[in-house]
């Protein structure tokens, strides 16, 4: 990371909210959110927060540098329809060593929907992956064992039939 990343550095961002931002595609899979109204969705909201303060960190950063949120406290105070653009403004409050601490607001040109504060660690994605490496092995051997139990268990109910 580059020493040019200070405390009070700040970005604005503008995003329009498309119906894909809505409550019901959140999680497509989830009836109770289907049964949601088309509003744009916390999670949803959250993303845009971390897109500006990734876009407020990407000049500081040194090449084949990233960085991953790690904390996420904000509230979201009132709904939004599609169609209305949304503003984000962060502003760099704490960077300290790898970690970086921002304040995020959010205003949807009506009203102030959201608020709080968002944390994020520098990386190398190198050092990233060789950690998402060893992740993936113990998934493989997690689900060669699961894989394995499910094999036994559909072998012992052939034999019961």
């Amino acid at each position: 990371m580059k020493p040019t990343l200070t405390a009070g550095l700040k970005e604005s961002f503008a995003f329009e909210i498309p119906s894909t931002k809505t409550v019901p595609n959140l999680y497509p899979e989830a009836p109770e959110f289907q049964a949601m109204p088309e509003v744009f969705a916390t999670g949803f909201m959250v993303g845009l927060m971390e897109w500006t303060c990734l876009k407020l960190l990407a000049p500081h950063l040194e090449e084949g540098e990233g960085s991953l949120g790690t904390h996420i406290n904000v509230s979201h105070a009132a709904a939004t329809p599609p169609g209305l653009t949304v503003t984000v403004e962060a502003e760099c409050i704490e960077a300290r060593g790898p970690r970086v601490k921002f304040r995020v607001r959010a205003h949807d040109g009506v009203d102030m929907i959201g608020e709080g504060e968002h944390e994020r660690f520098v990386v190398t994605w190198d050092r990233f992956e060789r950690g998402m490496k060893k992740k993936r092995q113990a998934m493989e051997q997690l689900l060669g064992h699961d894989q394995a139990r499910d094999q036994g268990q559909v072998e012992a109910q052939e034999a019961s039939a």
